[in-house]
């Protein structure tokens, strides 16, 4: 969910959302069980939408395999990248609990299947289950918390630090071991959504790129990247 090219030098970007912020992922494995026992099977295309800021929100799904970009745009048409939910993780569910629209659009970087459940499938299951909600307040304190966390620390990043986190949250979503040390991001990536990730401006992540390339901290082979001295990024985040 975020804005790319215009966002300032300074690294103003919120995180990416770790996985476990997704509220019913967090739920107990009963519960989520329960939640998706009768949930349908769906398939999205790369590129292709789930849903889009300001729709109705009348389910959620979970993810089965694949990969989705959580995003926001600005009235400019910025777009920022706020979370990437992979397999196993759930998203749309805020809309069921608070019954708003959509407060940020779901696209599939790649081929995704989806199990989804309805907004009244979800009802029907707390009717039956009160007990849900005492653990969504619990997850909801928590995320809060999160968030407040990631956002004192975000205002500290230098624009390396912020590209240097971002890489390294790429590695714990799609990363493959290479050998040797070394981490594939398997997944063609733009940098359009590294800026959109980083919360930095485009140009400023790709003169970021240019010099770790040169250090030989990572390797850049078309739109996929190798990183191949994670000690260096993370000493990076920590400056």
């Amino acid at each position: 969910m975020s804005n790319a090219d215009t966002l300032s030098d300074q690294g103003s970007g919120m995180r990416l959302i770790q996985r476990s912020s997704m509220i019913l992922s967090r739920l107990p494995p009963q519960m989520t069980r329960q939640l998706f026992a009768s949930a349908l099977k769906h398939a999205a295309k790369a590129g292709e939408a789930l849903f889009v800021a300001g729709d109705r929100g009348d389910g959620c799904y979970r993810v089965e395999q694949g990969l989705v970009k959580i995003t926001v745009t600005s009235d400019r048409g910025e777009e920022r990248i706020l979370a990437l939910v992979g397999a196993g993780e759930i998203i749309g569910e805020l809309s069921l609990i608070d019954h708003q629209p959509r407060s940020a659009s779901a696209i599939a970087l790649c081929d995704s299947t989806f199990r989804y459940i309805t907004r009244q499938a979800f009802e029907d299951c707390t009717k039956d289950d009160p007990g849900i909600y005492k653990h969504l307040a619990a997850v909801l304190a928590a995320r809060l918390r999160e968030t407040d966390e990631a956002l004192a620390a975000q205002s500290f990043l230098s624009v390396r630090g912020c590209v240097a986190r971002t890489l390294l949250e790429l590695a714990d979503y799609i990363g493959k071991d290479a050998g040797r040390g070394r981490i594939l991001l398997d997944q063609r990536i733009s940098g359009k959504d590294l800026a959109a990730m980083a919360g930095v401006a485009r140009e400023n992540v790709s003169r970021v790129l240019s010099d770790l390339r040169k250090r030989g901290v990572i390797e850049q082979c078309s739109q996929s990247y190798v990183l191949k001295d994670i000690r260096a990024l993370e000493r990076e985040v920590q400056h």
